[in-house]
């Protein structure tokens, strides 16, 4: 048995005894979130140049002079107030607010274009801008040569000094850093990947070792003290604003930068931002793909609450092999089927469970208390956002980690007078919550990744951890268990900022409320924890006869929590673990029609096996694609 199929054989026998005697609980409240955001808007432009292609341009970052002169105008008559760096500081400390509509236009690299194509309609309509530059590329010397993606650019394609003072005076540019050399990849793991210089602590192959901590900060620190400044010196103003290169930065590289006057920092997560004292981690929107103004319009208008979320759950263990070659292989074989099926979202595994128990032996990152199996998670994970262009959350458990003194591991488990189900650590224990919060530090440390989805490890039965009160009407055990997951994600956001979250929850509690005690379960108290809970929405795991009226039942169940099914996310299962057989990938599509039917947004499957190819390729791009058009072109 394939040891993906061992896990979800083993939940179904855990289920199977939980729910043998179930007391009678009554139903919860339900409880509904509301998302809304109205802050100010910033927009994100590269390069701007008179000839860009309507369709498949080389260079994605471009648009056109005339439809940037046209979203100007749209701005103006559409109610938008263009605003400065400077107004948007004074408002955050309590001065003059910001007009109605606030939006700020935000200019990233430090291209030439700026200057010769955006200040001259910027002065037209006297609208303030916030250039972000990259120090080392401005008056570079000649014949250098920057790899800008689709072409080399030269010192004639970057700012001069002197247009940077000539555009600062006019009253309508303000500059931000964009770091002095930060602005490309280093290498991250033995494999030769390269991650994001501000975040990666990097790997040297000749000394096969890892920057320390001490070096790490200190490169930063080097680094944005020379971005400061050289603008400073050239220009005669320091800059206020840090624009992060890829949007990728953390705790420490945001303070490093307020220490040197930054105090607003700015990322491409999202397309807003309530204005607070807090500057940082600023949202803005990426303009890509030359978008006419009509195109513009309509992704400042559309809800992107109503986006579904279509997510593959991989298993990392069926990467991972001994051997390089295959490996690399493994990694071929993933990053192409998932740009084919092309979902939102791949939750992937961060441990290693070969035994199949649900709990991890090993880990696939760095780390301070596991063994490392490889370092393979990051060099997967960025390969899945860069190649695949997916968001990537790391799948990881709560609870269930093999420490590896088998002393040390007996004294810290929870003590059960059940002898199945998951190895687990008792997080009552300080001891046990420093271990499992130093793991989820040393991930964010080691990886890029956008979210966390919580194993399905994190339950408890109500003859477990008797010191903790009963489950009762407030749900104590269960957000005994929620607090410790937001913990974690604390843990891993000092080094991966506006970690998205999303929890396991098994189908019992949601069916029969008054299980919610043998799980310590709730789906209402997990969405208004999490972003997203995923209901592992797996008839056949759940021994149904009726896999179809089972689901049907799933969704009244959920209604009661989420009408508008807006963070629930239904899990299906491709195999029947019990028999070993794949479930046809025409019943799996039919279930997701079906459950669309009844106004299910979000959807996960598990497992996705991108070796054998199951469910086909046709199948999973029909079911789990968030194309508009997902079918391949002939």
């Amino acid at each position: 048995m394939r040891h993906m199929d061992l896990k979800r054989w083993t939940r179904w026998l855990l289920l199977a005894l939980l729910t043998a005697v179930l007391p009678v609980q009554a139903q919860q409240p339900t409880a509904v979130l509301d998302a809304a955001d109205n802050g100010l808007l910033v927009l994100s432009y590269h390069d701007i140049r008179d000839e860009v292609a309507a369709r498949g341009d080389p260079d994605a970052y471009a648009v056109s002079t005339q439809n940037f002169a046209a979203h100007l105008d749209w701005l103006s008559a559409h109610g938008y107030h263009p605003v400065s760096l400077s107004q948007l500081i004074t408002a955050s400390k309590g001065g003059t607010p910001l007009p109605p509509k606030p939006v700020l236009l935000t200019f990233d690299d430090g291209l030439r274009s700026v200057y010769s194509k955006v200040f001259p309609l910027l002065r037209a309509y006297n609208y303030p801008a916030l250039v972000a530059v990259i120090t080392d590329y401005v008056d570079m010397p000649a014949g250098r040569q920057i790899d800008y993606g689709y072409r080399p650019f030269t010192r004639d394609d970057f700012l001069t000094w002197a247009q940077l003072r000539e555009m600062q005076k006019s009253g309508l540019i303000e500059l931000a850093s964009h770091t002095d050399n930060l602005h490309h990849g280093v290498q991250s793991n033995p494999q030769g990947n390269s991650t994001p210089a501000v975040i990666t602590r990097t790997y040297d192959p000749a000394r096969r070792t890892y920057e320390t901590a001490a070096e790490y900060e200190a490169r930063l620190r080097a680094d944005l003290g020379r971005s400061v400044e050289r603008i400073q010196r050239n220009v005669g103003v320091s800059p206020k604003a840090i624009v992060w290169p890829y949007a990728a930065y953390n705790a420490l590289s945001n303070d490093i930068a307020e220490q040197l006057g930054m105090p607003v920092s700015f990322d491409l997560e999202g397309r807003s931002t309530p204005v607070k004292r807090d500057l940082h981690g600023l949202a803005r929107l990426l303009v890509t793909n030359n978008p006419t103004v009509v195109q513009l319009a309509y992704e400042l208008r559309r809800d992107v609450e109503r986006d579904g979320m279509r997510a593959l759950q991989i298993d990392l263990d069926a990467v991972y092999d001994a051997d390089p070659v295959q490996q690399g292989k493994n990694l071929d074989a993933l990053i192409d089927r998932v740009k084919k099926i092309g979902p939102t979202h791949v939750f992937l595994q961060a441990f290693a469970d070969p035994d199949g128990n649900g709990s991890a032996d090993a880990l696939y990152f760095p780390n301070r208390h596991l063994p490392m199996r490889a370092d393979l998670f990051n060099r997967v994970a960025w390969q899945l956002k860069t190649r695949a262009g997916v968001k990537v959350f790391a799948w990881l458990p709560v609870l269930g980690y093999e420490l590896k003194d088998p002393a040390i591991r007996k004294a810290l488990a929870i003590e059960s007078p059940e002898s199945d189900g998951i190895f687990r650590l008792d997080f009552t224990r300080p001891e046990v919550r420093k271990i499992i919060d130093d793991i989820y530090e040393d991930l964010a440390i080691n990886s890029y990744f956008e979210g966390l989805l919580f194993h399905d490890d994190a339950y408890l039965r109500d003859t477990e951890l008797t010191q903790l009160p009963q489950e009762g009407d407030d749900g104590a055990r269960t957000q005994a268990l929620i607090d410790f997951t937001l913990e974690l994600r604390t843990a891993a956001q000092r080094w991966r900022p506006k970690l998205g979250t999303v929890r396991n929850l098994y189908a019992q509690p949601v069916l029969e409320p008054q299980s919610a005690s043998w799980f310590a379960q709730r789906l209402d108290l997990f969405n208004k924890a999490y972003d997203h809970t995923a209901l592992m929405a797996m008839p056949w795991m759940e021994g149904s006869r009726s896999p179809e009226r089972w689901l049907d039942r799933l969704v009244v169940a959920v209604k009661q929590h989420d009408p508008q099914l807006s963070q629930t996310m239904f899990e299906l299962q491709t195999l029947d673990w019990r028999t070993g057989k794949p479930i046809p990938g025409d019943r799996l599509r039919a279930q997701i029609r079906r459950l669309q039917a009844q106004g299910v947004r979000h959807f996960a499957w598990y497992p996705d096996d991108f070796i054998a190819g199951r469910p086909s390729t046709y199948d999973a791009r029909a079911a789990m694609s968030a194309r508009s058009f997902p079918y391949e072109e002939k």
